[in-house]
Formats: C-alpha cells, structure tokens, sequence
C-alpha cells in the first residue's frame, strides 16, 4: 500500500474525535472513529492510516466502529493504534494484523525509594551497569535458557511459572494485567521454528523501539491516584518496552501464511490482503488464538524477567536488596494483543474479541478486572514518550467503556519512518545530543538511536492531552528520562 497523504472524507464529531463515514466506500460496515485534534490530525492525514480504519471497517462481527488512538500511525493491515471489536455470535473474525507481529509488546513501571538527588551523581554507572547485564540488540540472546518442556510450561501458565523459580513475587503478578497469563494459551499451536526462535530470547529487551529507562517524575496530576501507586516528585522509576521477541514474530508469520486462503475459504471480501482474517470458531481462528496467547505469556514472562534483571543491577550500583530500595511494580500493561472481554453495545452486553494494535487497555475504576489496589482510582495506564522529553502514567475512565472498548493510546506515535529518521541524523550524534538534555543513552549500535530520536515522535503531551480531555484515561504523573539502554 503506498504511504500516500489521506484524501477521503474526514467529519468532525468534537473537538477531539472525527468520523470517517462508512458512507465512503461500498462494504464498510462501521463508521471510523479518530481521536485526534487540530494539531495531530494534520500529521495524520499525512499517510494511509486513516485508509487503514476504513480497510477494518469491512471485517465481520465488527461492532460500533473501527477505532483509532491520536498515536495512529501506517502499519502493517490494521494501523498502529487500531482498535476493533468483533462479535462472535455475529460471525465476528480474528485477524493477526490486528495484534501485530510483537504479540504483547508492552511496558511495564517499576516505582523505587530513589530520589533523583540519591541517582544523579551515580547516573552513568548506573546506565553502564544496566547495559552491561540487560540483553539487548537484534537476535540477541539472554541467560535464562528454556528447553522445550519448560519452554511450554512458561508460554501456558505465563509470570506465575517464573514465580515458582523464585524469579517473581506475588506482588509482581498482582500488577500486572491479566495476571501475567491467558488462559486462552496452547502452546501445542506454536510453530517448531517459533519455539526455537524463542528458546534463549526471554529476559531480553531486543531492538527498534524497545528501551530500558531509568525515569524521575516531574510533575504529578492528581495526588490520589498518584499516592495509590507509590509515585511521589523526584522519585526515580524504571520503565521497560519490550514484547514476545523472534517467538511472537514467528507466530504472528506463521498465521499470516496460514490464513492467506481464509477469507476465500469462508467468503470474506477484504479491501486488503494484509487483512486476513478467519472466523473466530474456525480451525484457522482457534489455531492463531492459541498461539498467541501462548506468545503473549511469554511477553509478559520476558518482560518480568528484564525487570529482574534491572533490580540486581540496582543492587549492584546502590548495595542494597530491591526490595529494600522500594523497586515495586506498579503494573504492566500490553499494547498489541487481542482479549476475549465484556462490553456493552447499545442495550446489551456482548463478549467480544478485542483487538488493539498499539492501544492500551484502560479499564475505569470499580471494573471487575481492575486490579484491588487500583480499584477506587482506575487501571494504571502507561504511555511511552520518546528518549528525549517524557513518558505518562494515567488512570483509565469511565468514557473508555462507553467509547473504545476500554481502550486509550500507546505511546507518542511515530512521525517519521526509519529510514527517514536515519536521514534526518546524519552529521549528528543522537548520544550527544541526549546528553545535553541530561539523558545517558547507551545503544547497541549509533543507527538505532538514530532511527529512535526524539524528533522521529510526535510529541506525547499532545497525544495523552487528547485522551484526558476525551474521558478515556486521566493525567496521573509525567516523568522525564535520565538513562535510556536500547538495542
């Protein structure tokens, strides 16, 4: 599909939502619905993601709408920050470029004892410490070493398998969402070649867009909410973004190739291949859902074990345990996956599969699947920035279930492809330049920092401005970054 600037019909709704009617073309079931205002809409309209929510407006069983958050930007079928619902009992489908390929890439924040006047004069050390033990990089591989039954085990029974091993608290699986596991896992529908793929991957961050920060948070929103996750000015937080590695690449190819006769097969019109698709009680369906709840459980469980990682690096730098440097998780949560939920359509309520592609779940306070410690201010949300300015932490609202399916933004959202952001370094030095904003960046290669730069990001406040006045999600605290590691 060419990235070319979007030319169809475009309504505004308020003044931070807009319409694509299903009026514009012939077989879109739903209207699009984009969050967005003045200022990002401009930048959206400038490729096809828009075209891409009308593409997911033509898949069946989908209900209300085919959404996207202001982080829309062009992926691969469904746009980054895409969110569909489809209904089962109304021949809804599954479809794998809804999920991504790094099923349950996701972030997780860790909350310390730390001040920033305790980090800074061991800021370097600490950054250089964490690089040295984080296994970062393309390919790279870490030092849990799974073979093939335990390999299973962890991709079925998800963190609670690394809490056995003495490599998670309870705590841990608490704060994080869905426990750390779906039960919807069959690790027996994960490919030879994925498992291979995945056997020496898990406690690694990876490369692109995946970091390990070290944060301080400069500015708190609302006291409550704030107090009920640990976060106080000054405090210094760990934040990872990473998500199922060469494993969740693997599944999400093999169902790509799997269910290319699909929708022929079950007599499904798609204005774009990329959007294969099968019913969801299908054999083709129930074989990608397996598979990727089993490689979303090893997301989860790759991430636990970074944040691991990061703790004993803690120790070293400050000589003390994690536990009594106050390193507890405030939650995980994941941003490409699909989940199995109730929501209310109209006068009813519909379980449903909901697909978000670059979205995050935001469940409103007194939900069911909100966790107890959050259940009075809401389900943490956590949104990446960019290297050089901020990431957030918001609380989800009661217009997330009425609106997106409990659904907020991601992240900044990219501006600027890779290889253009690569163009746009050349002469510069991204470290330099970091370090001038007083952030120590430590990458495995000079070409990766170039590709993540600030300038490749819209920019966050914005993105997050628009889901707080939309009533999808609440300003908690920001926080800036001091140290970043990345592939």
């Amino acid at each position: 599909m060419a990235k070319d600037v979007y030319s169809g019909p475009l309504e505004r709704i308020d003044d931070t939502s807009w319409r694509i009617p299903k009026t514009y073309r012939a077989g879109m079931r739903v209207d699009g619905i984009v969050y967005a205002d003045d200022v990002l809409i401009e930048s959206i309209r400038t490729d096809q993601a828009l075209e891409q929510v009308a593409n997911v407006a033509f898949l069946p069983g989908i209900q209300v709408a085919s959404l996207a958050m202001p982080d829309i930007h062009w992926g691969y079928g469904f746009c980054i920050g895409g969110v569909c619902a489809t209904d089962p009992n109304d021949g809804g489908v599954i479809s794998p470029g809804g999920v991504g390929y790094d099923i349950n890439c996701g972030v997780r924040l860790m909350r310390s004892d730390l001040f920033a006047a305790d980090v800074m004069p061991r800021q370097q050390k600490l950054v250089d410490t964490l690089f040295a033990n984080v296994p970062a990089g393309t390919g790279q591989g870490g030092k849990y070493h799974f073979d093939a039954a335990k390999l299973n085990r962890l991709m079925a029974e998800g963190v609670s398998f690394l809490a056995r091993r003495g490599l998670a608290v309870e705590d841990d699986l608490a704060h994080t969402e869905a426990g750390g596991c779906l039960a919807e896992a069959e690790p027996g529908r994960v490919s030879p070649r994925a498992l291979a793929r995945g056997r020496d991957q898990c406690g690694t961050l990876g490369s692109g867009n995946h970091f390990l920060e070290v944060q301080v948070v400069d500015a708190i929103f609302d006291e409550p909410a704030a107090r009920a996750m640990g976060l106080e000015i000054d405090m210094v937080c760990v934040m990872i973004h990473s998500g199922s590695r060469g494993l969740g690449y693997q599944v999400c190819d093999d169902a790509l190739r799997s269910l290319r006769d699909a929708p022929a097969k079950y007599g499904i019109d798609l204005p774009d291949r990329q959007l294969a698709c099968a019913p969801i009680d299908s054999r083709e369906g129930r074989d990608y859902i397996g598979a990727m709840g089993a490689a979303a459980n090893f997301a989860w469980c790759n991430r636990q074990l970074l944040m691991w990682q990061a703790r004993e690096c803690f120790e070293k730098v400050f000589g003390r345990s994690w536990s009594a440097l106050g390193m507890r998780l405030v939650y995980d949560v994941a941003h490409n996956i699909a989940k199995f939920e109730q929501h209310a359509v109209g006068s009813q309520t519909k379980r449903l599969w909901v697909h978000r592609k670059g979205a995050t779940r935001a469940f409103p306070p007194g939900h069911a699947e909100t966790p107890p410690a959050y259940r009075e201010i809401g389900q943490p949300v956590i949104i990446p920035g960019d290297m050089g300015r901020a990431s957030w932490v918001l609380v989800g609202q009661p217009g997330s279930m009425q609106h997106t399916f409990g659904s907020a933004c991601h992240g900044a959202g990219r501006v600027m492809s890779r290889t253009a952001a690569i163009k746009h370094a050349q002469g510069r030095r991204i470290d330099v330049e970091l370090a001038e904003r007083g952030v120590v960046a430590r990458a495995r290669s000079m070409k990766g920092l170039a590709e993540e730069q600030p300038a490749a990001y819209k920019d966050v406040d914005l993105v997050v401005e628009v889901v707080h006045r939309a009533g999808l999600a609440k300003k908690v605290a920001r926080m800036r970054p001091i140290g970043v590691i990345k592939g």
